[in-house]
């Protein structure tokens, strides 16, 4: 975790750098030399290698690893390797968050740069950069839009761009943002510098237009299939799906996920799901800091078995052992039921990804399709209530960074809060603004007073025992703004954190201090001056090609939820560009499990298969209720074998784990 200091504002030794170039750039060092230094892993996952020898060749690459492949190593091994700063842009300025601070505890110097940094913090991860004293740069795209950054690349070396999520540059991608076309800019200003484009899911098409928008020359591609072997897909059609998950979590152990598509979901479900006896907490965005992070770290380390929430939850997830992912409402894509459903079994072990659906979930997703593309008419009202809600006059804004609450609009005006967020969408791939959504920024404080007039200041004791509990942990205090931990002070001061709170409102008050708390807030850049709504252009790029890519989406969707004749794993591998024969099965989905010709299953293959989990299972034990959702038969047929095996004295059964006796 971070130890307090502000992101982008880590202060490395000169020995430290010097200790770190020096063992990163030694001559011949060997990637997986580096790998195992920093790491610790002796060899590299499947694809990751090709992906980095590629790198260090110095040609522009596309990688397509799905969740849980370990993108994040394929560009960062390479740049302990090469000889200047590897910038990463990444639309997730919690991830980038993340990963800093995992990097900074590997003893790899890391910064990142993104809207609500200081401008000292954000001068201060410059002078760094340009000292060349930060291997990696993490950084939003909106930073693109800086001149300030761009005059300061043009001075420092780099020797490799990464583009993480690189979906959202395509247009005919899920997750299109057009803050990330600006990553031209980039191309242009280091023409020779090679890019690394990397995402989870793709399908050819976006493939092919993200190496046309980062204007890649001779690329490589490389692709690593989205067959998860350990993770069986079942679909559960159900007109009650609250009991079917009950039912779903008493049969498969470990740690989950269930994922629904509303805020108030999140509570609902997980409510019930504690008063029904299962350990289970929300999740969404509209939670502040602090419950986040308690709830993300109770789920991490077990004391929450499963958490219930929408698709705020997962990016960047860490947690290897998830042994279940329940959708209990459809996504809109196989893009996003991809991505969420592969946070299941990343330590390689089995796992299941169930997707209960009913009904009303078809006219459900044509729903959305309505909400998600409302007339042009809606588009242009949202645009002027936006502006008025900031008293934004005609002709101004550009350049200006407004704090905005969708929610706080939508309320005062009386408006859909779901068709204001398209319409914001939309305004934002057209070049009017940008959105930057629920941009969590910690407590910041900076003193008022110079040191001699702290003398005369009359504090309260505990008051007094807090200002000076900051001018010690915290240098800086008198320059600029820092950034604080409020949760961190009350433990030294053996109080709570509401109390250190008022503390410090309480100097506030008394112009001791600037405090601005911690917020989770969504701001608006306007990229533009406010122009009069009716001429405002929303081209067809955006709008009506768009709107028929989601209809195949959708269909898609629904060819794979209610296909009920064909392998589910088939009918996602196809979908995706990969070659499947006819005839495949994958014989762990929900339709393979079903057919009669699996009572045939080879039974040393099944052997060898009980063998597998066993020996990847951390005390050679395995529930036999989790194997039953997961193994690539019939419990009749399984049944058998299993008798078979415990008979011959192959494996071990004690009534709940099947278990090795050797």
């Amino acid at each position: 975790m971070n130890d307090g200091t502000p992101y982008g504002y880590y202060d490395f030794s000169e020995s430290y750098d010097d200790d770190c170039r020096s063992s990163c750039l030694s001559p011949g060092l060997k990637a997986t030399e580096v790998l195992k230094k920093y790491w610790g892993y002796d060899c590299f996952r499947p694809m990751q290698a090709e992906i980095v020898e590629s790198v260090l060749d110095g040609k522009d690459t596309i990688g397509l690893l799905p969740t849980g492949g370990g993108k994040s190593i394929t560009f960062q091994v390479p740049a302990l390797m090469l000889p200047g700063i590897t910038v990463v842009v990444t639309p997730l300025v919690s991830l980038m968050k993340d990963q800093v601070d995992k990097l900074k505890e590997l003893g790899i110097p890391a910064a990142c740069l993104y809207m609500g940094m200081t401008k000292h913090q954000a001068d201060y991860a410059y002078e760094r950069c340009r000292q060349g004293k930060v291997k990696l740069l993490y950084l939003a795209p909106e930073r693109l839009e800086r001149d300030s950054f761009i005059s300061q690349l043009a001075t420092w070396n780099v020797s490799l761009i990464v583009v993480d999520e690189a979906h959202c540059i395509s247009q005919w991608g899920y997750d299109f943002r057009p803050s990330y076309l600006r990553l031209r800019k980039l191309r242009e200003l280091e023409p020779d510098v090679p890019v690394l484009a990397l995402t989870a899911s793709a399908t050819p098409d976006v493939v092919a237009d993200i190496a046309r928008q980062l204007e890649l020359r001779n690329h490589r591609v490389f692709t690593l299939s989205f067959t998860r072997d350990n993770i069986s897909f079942l679909v559960r059609h159900t007109d009650r799906k609250f009991v079917k998950l009950l039912q779903i979590l008493n049969s498969v152990g470990g740690s989950g996920i269930v994922y629904v598509r509303s805020r108030r979901r999140t509570v609902e479900i997980a409510d019930a799901l504690v008063n029904a006896g299962i350990s289970a907490a929300a999740y969404h965005a509209g939670l502040d800091i602090d419950t986040k992070g308690s709830r993300q770290d109770s789920w991490r380390d077990g004391s929450t078995r499963i958490m219930v929430a929408t698709t705020a939850f997962g990016m960047g997830i860490d947690k290897p052992d998830v042994r279940l992912v329940v959708h209990y409402d459809l996504p809109s894509t196989l893009e996003e039921y991809y991505q969420e459903a592969g946070r299941a079994g990343r330590d390689g072990l089995p796992s299941v990804a169930v997707l209960l659906a009913d009904k009303r979930d078809k006219a459900s997703l044509r729903r959305r399709l309505a909400e998600a593309f409302p007339s042009k008419d809606a588009i242009r009202r949202v645009y002027d209530e936006i502006c008025r809600f900031l008293a934004l006059p005609m002709g101004e804004g550009f350049g200006a960074l407004f704090e905005f609450d969708p929610a706080v609009m939508c309320t005062r005006y009386s408006m859909q809060p779901r068709q204001v967020m398209s319409a914001i969408g939309f305004l934002d791939r057209a070049g009017y603004f940008n959105f930057i959504d629920e941009l969590e920024t910690r407590s910041r404080v900076m003193i008022r007073l110079c040191r001699s007039e702290l003398y005369d200041v009359d504090l309260e004791p505990r008051q007094e025992e807090a200002l000076h509990h900051m001018l010690r942990s915290y240098p800086g205090l008198f320059a600029d703004y820092v950034f604080i931990d409020e949760v961190r002070m009350a433990r030294a001061l053996s109080c709570r954190p509401d109390d250190i709170y008022k503390f410090l409102v309480d100097l506030r008050r008394q112009h001791v201090i600037y405090y601005v708390p911690r917020t989770s807030t969504p701001y608006i850049f306007f990229t533009a001056n406010r122009a009069p709504s009716d001429k405002l252009s929303i081209p067809r790029e955006i709008y009506e090609d768009r709107r028929a890519r989601m209809e195949e989406r959708i269909k898609a969707m629904e060819d794979f939820a209610y296909g009920d004749d064909r392998c589910r794993t088939a009918t996602m591998l196809r979908y995706f560009g990969e070659e499947v024969p006819a005839g495949y099965t994958c014989g762990k989905c929900d339709v393979c499990r079903s057919r009669k010709g699996r009572y045939k299953f080879d039974t040393g293959a099944f052997e060898a298969w009980i063998f597998d989990v066993l020996a990847q299972a951390a005390d050679g034990r395995f529930a036999i209720a989790d194997l039953d959702m997961v193994m690539p038969l019939t419990a009749a047929a399984a049944g058998e074998h299993l008798r078979l095996m415990v008979a011959d004295g192959k494996i071990g059964f004690d009534g709940t784990y099947v278990f090795n006796v050797k």
